[in-house]
């Protein structure tokens, strides 16, 4: 079974930092492009981030300059760091990534989500 476990959720004051982490585990061939992805009360789920697995990189605007998405293809692990976090920037943010687990079949997962809370 492939799983994606997300940490590094939590509270902050605006204008801090937190960094999140998605690992990917189980039998897996290969991992193509993984994202962040963040969903707020009220508002469609939103692309934040994404980032292939040969390091192309593509930002939500409002993102851009302030986080920075990252990977480490051996531990099948992205990373979004963020920084000079908004209270815009409160939500559930899961990590996806579309896995591959053999030569013939593969579809996106998703992670459990992880709250980000910018308190004013």
């Amino acid at each position: 079974q492939v799983q994606l476990v997300e940490s590094g959720g939590g509270l902050v004051q605006a204008g801090g930092s937190l960094r999140l982490s998605c690992a990917a585990s189980g039998s897996i061939r290969s991992v193509n492009v993984m994202g962040w992805y963040r969903q707020a009360p009220g508002k469609q789920r939103e692309l934040v981030a994404r980032i292939t697995s040969g390091g192309t990189i593509d930002y939500e605007d409002s993102v851009k300059g302030r986080f920075a998405i990252s990977r480490d293809n051996a531990k099948n692990t992205v990373y979004l760091e963020m920084n000079s976090l908004k209270p815009e920037d409160t939500a559930v943010y899961y990590c996806s990534a579309h896995i591959n687990i053999s030569a013939w079949w593969g579809r996106d997962y998703w992670g459990q989500g992880t709250q980000v809370t910018v308190s004013l």
